[in-house]
């Protein structure tokens, strides 16, 4: 019986009208111009997350957890969760401005973590889970005190912004295991507990947005 609803259904599509009818084709993915990638380097928290999110944006090449803005050489992340070295929890993210602009990357960060907590987020208190942005130069550094701006002149939140902005100067990727942690252990209590409902928050306003890749 399956085998003869196909057969129909293909006679159907070459005859119907006297033409043969072609599936309509999907919109094809803008394609990334690789001489053309830009970075950014974003704290926003528990870099899972963060990491997770960026890497289903349409333009983004790539996002990679790591430590930025301290002063220790090539971190441990158990050096980093002492607080003592002074780096953040970040992601750098590469991307193609030409799909993805720098203010629309501002739009996600913020979206993703409460800029109002000093030093925290949630249960994760400490320095390593400011929010920070490191800016790579003038222009980058107007658009996030546009964006704070706009923020707190919005009423969103009861208290101010408080994400630190700083010049780049360096990042270290994190350990390997920390790349792409939330797709490899969704069911890890934090993950499922924390992360999970943050990106599905995400990728429900987002993807309404169309700015998430096809196969998310």
């Amino acid at each position: 019986m399956k085998k003869l609803w196909l057969l129909m259904f293909g006679i159907i599509l070459i005859t119907c009208n006297g033409q043969e009818q072609r599936p309509r084709s999907t919109p094809k993915q803008p394609k990334m111009n690789m001489e053309n990638l830009k970075q950014v380097t974003f704290g926003g928290g528990c870099f899972w997350c963060v990491e997770s999110c960026f890497n289903m944006l349409e333009g983004v090449h790539s996002a990679i957890s790591g430590y930025s803005g301290g002063a220790k050489p090539n971190p441990t992340y158990e050096e980093v969760c002492t607080g003592e070295t002074g780096h953040a929890e970040v992601v750098q993210i590469t991307y193609d401005p030409s799909i993805i602009s720098y203010n629309q990357l501002l739009e996600v960060f913020f979206f993703l973590h409460d800029p109002t907590q000093l030093n925290r987020q949630g249960n994760d208190i400490g320095t390593q889970y400011r929010s920070v942005v490191y800016f790579n130069d003038e222009n980058e550094k107007q658009a996030v005190e546009k964006a704070i701006a706009a923020i707190n002149n919005s009423g969103k939140y009861s208290d101010k912004v408080v994400t630190e902005l700083s010049p780049f100067e360096k990042f270290w990727p994190a350990e390997q295991y920390h790349q792409g942690y939330y797709n490899q252990n969704p069911n890890q209590p934090y993950c499922s507990a924390v992360v999970g409902p943050k990106i599905s928050k995400f990728k429900k306003h987002f993807g309404e947005l169309g700015m998430l890749k096809e196969e998310n």
